[in-house]
């Protein structure tokens, strides 16, 4: 078994690929954004009024009251040589909870909350330095010591600030924020590149947000720059640059050149980013040796590296990647951000691909392993996401790295992103969210309407309204869940009977579609006319789930999954356990309306072996219980307690200690 920390590297010369005539796209269409979508889905909607709320105002307070991160940008603008506090990346949490607002404002317009936004984007415009240099601990610490240690997220921060800023413009059309940031990219690129300075961002970011800012800006300068960067990586040696505080320069996949790598490595939120970022560049400039690359590394995501529930990253040491099939449960690191980098890197390779499987990876990690970290009240979260508690851990207001809370408030807030694509020939349905958008093809526009109680049941009306009679394909995802494995690569795999695919039906105005099915689309081809409705439903049965024989914490265990939710029992609907019970083979499992919280849910109920110590300590006796297993993204919503994904099928396995 390999260790992911440890690659072989060569040193070839560099050839740096420039962008010098417009090379023929990869990308097999474009997401519909954000801005065109209305979300009305019973399950998202409030999810998004929660983020405008409640998550959101928890953003505002810790940045403004509870922690000096705005106090920091004032400091920089009174210019009294005040002492920075807080960490060095502390700017980044600013900017990300700036482009959660701006999603957030056209979900839920609201006039207070873009006067703070405006509010904080004046007094970062203040912090900046006459030549477009914008980070406050440089700044307050000592500007003859910036941009001499890659580890110290300058450019980290300056690409969420970035991606904030353009968000910010593309929803209100105000510029000052991206005048800012386009002052700061010219400011960089004057220092780094072909013929100046090499840099190797410590932690990815500002490649992908480089791309954002070239495609509002239409200037290519930014896009060669995120190419040059992504090149730059795994030649330290060779070009003599070194890293001031780390020896194992794998932790930022900084060993192999990108367009060589075949394995994930180190840091799992910088990997997910960089990849995004090598995808997006890949998608406008053509360059397919990044796909190659970036297909590779997938499978070895996931097919050896991926939790069931589409977390990623099992070591804590690192934050990352350890050996293959090294998963643990209880141990489990899963952060949140990961599991938001790999919807923003899944959704990119979908694009490139037009490969339904993308989606179903990123389905995986959305409802389960990055929804996990949000709270049902929506101002409590979660930083890593294990697969099994002892009742010791709990969600939290905040962390002194503040990263995932607003991460996951604009992945959500930005929902709409992940919902439609489409190009000149055809309409592809990714996600199954109730929602109305609409699409030009050519001069014509068509209006999409879809209608769904999805996930807690698989019914699915789409209403189609074309300006005009429109030839063109619709394809509509054949979910992987409804197929005879539970995620692409046969890592985990349905058992017995439940490896039978779930059936699908399709119909067009109440008779049954002619359809084909292309690398897991149904595909429509026809004319479709005004009032055209499409009603898709597909079996939403409990499946039993197993590992691959090499995960061996999971052996002998069963995970439980309905349609894209993973399920969990919790101590709390269990008289206080979850660690104490057998899944025997054949059980019978039903399904029952729940309420978490306030949270609607189907539950699974079933009688199961529960294992108890005698109370004179020297034998166990096991009685049947009635057990109840909830989705696991509601989990530890009422207090600590116990919960276990993977439930073991032999007494033996059962953990009494607790």
């Amino acid at each position: 078994m390999k260790l992911k920390k440890i690659l072989s590297i060569g040193l070839p010369a560099v050839m740096i690929h420039m962008i010098t005539s417009a090379q023929s796209s990869l990308l097999k269409f474009e997401p519909v954004s954000f801005s065109k979508v209305n979300i009305t889905d019973n399950f998202w909607k409030p999810k998004l009024r929660l983020i405008a709320t409640a998550t959101l105002n928890a953003c505002i307070y810790q940045t403004e009251t509870a922690t000096p991160r705005i106090k920091n940008f004032q400091k920089v603008a009174r210019k009294k040589g005040e002492k920075h506090e807080g960490i060095f990346y502390d700017d980044s949490d600013v900017f990300k909870a700036l482009e959660a607002i701006a999603y957030s404002l056209k979900n839920n317009p609201d006039s207070a909350l873009e006067r703070k936004a405006d509010e904080w984007i004046d007094i970062i415009a203040a912090a900046q330095q006459p030549d477009g240099y914008l980070n406050t601990w440089y700044t307050l610490y000592g500007l003859e010591n910036r941009y001499t240690d890659m580890s110290m997220h300058e450019d980290y921060n300056a690409g969420h600030m970035i991606e904030a800023a353009v968000a910010y413009y593309n929803e209100t059309g105000k510029r000052k924020f991206l005048d800012v940031c386009i002052k700061w990219a010219n400011h960089f690129d004057s220092l780094f590149g072909p013929g100046k300075r090499d840099w190797v961002t410590g932690h990815q970011e500002l490649e992908l947000a480089l791309v954002k800012l070239y495609k509002v800006t239409n200037d290519k300068k930014y896009l060669k720059l995120a190419d040059w960067l992504l090149s730059e990586r795994g030649h330290r040696l060779a070009k003599g640059y070194t890293w001031t505080d780390w020896k194992d320069t794998a932790y930022a996949q900084d060993v192999v050149p990108v367009k060589e790598q075949k394995e994930i490595t180190g840091h799992a939120v910088r990997a997910m980013y960089m990849y995004t970022g090598a995808a997006d560049v890949a998608a406008l400039t053509g360059d397919a040796d990044y796909m190659k690359a970036m297909e590779t590394v997938w499978q070895d995501v996931v097919y050896r590296n991926m939790y069931i529930t589409g977390g990623i990253g099992s070591s804590g040491s690192n934050e990352g990647f350890s050996v293959d099939y090294d998963l643990p449960n209880e141990q489990a690191y899963c952060e949140t951000c990961a599991s938001v980098g790999m919807v923003f890197w899944n959704q990119r390779m979908n694009a490139l691909t037009g490969d339904s499987k993308y989606i179903d990876v990123l389905e995986k990690s959305l409802y389960n392993g990055a929804l996990d970290g949000l709270s049902l009240s929506g101002d409590r979260f979660f930083y890593g996401n294990p697969l099994t508690s002892t009742g010791r851990g709990a969600r939290r207001e905040w962390f002194g790295t503040a990263c995932c809370p607003a991460n996951i408030a604009r992945l959500i807030a930005s929902l709409g992103n992940y919902i439609y694509a489409s190009n000149d020939n055809g309409i592809w349905v990714n996600l199954f969210v109730g929602s109305d958008t609409k699409i030009n093809m050519g001069k014509n526009e068509v209006g999409m309407k879809m209608e769904t109680n999805y996930p807690l049941d698989g019914a699915v009306k789409i209403n189609i309204d074309p300006a005009k009679p429109a030839l063109f394909a619709l394809h509509i995802r054949k979910p992987g869940w409804c197929s005879g494995t539970a995620v692409p690569g046969n890592l985990y795999n349905y058992t017995g009977i439940d490896a039978i695919p779930s059936p699908i039906s399709i119909t067009v105005n109440g008779k049954p579609a002619d359809v084909t099915e292309v690398k897991g689309y149904y595909i429509i081809n026809r004319t479709w006319k005004k009032g055209d409705v499409v009603e898709y439903d597909m079996s939403m049965k409990v499946k039993e789930v197993q590992s691959r024989e090499e995960i061996k914490t999971n052996q002998g265990r069963i995970a439980l999954q309905r349609g894209p939710l993973v399920y969990c029992v919790e101590g709390a609907d269990n008289e206080g356990k979850a660690l104490n019970m057998i899944f025997p083979e054949n059980t019978v499992v039903k399904e029952e309306s729940y309420t978490v919280l306030n949270e609607k849910v189907v539950a699974l109920k079933m009688d199961l072996p529960v294992v108890t110590i005698n109370a004179d300590g020297l034998g166990i006796q096991t009685i049947k219980k009635n057990i109840t297993a909830i989705p696991y993204y509601t989990w530890c919503n009422r207090g600590k307690n116990q919960m276990q994904v993977w439930l073991p099928q032999k007494i033996t396995d059962v953990k009494l200690n607790y």
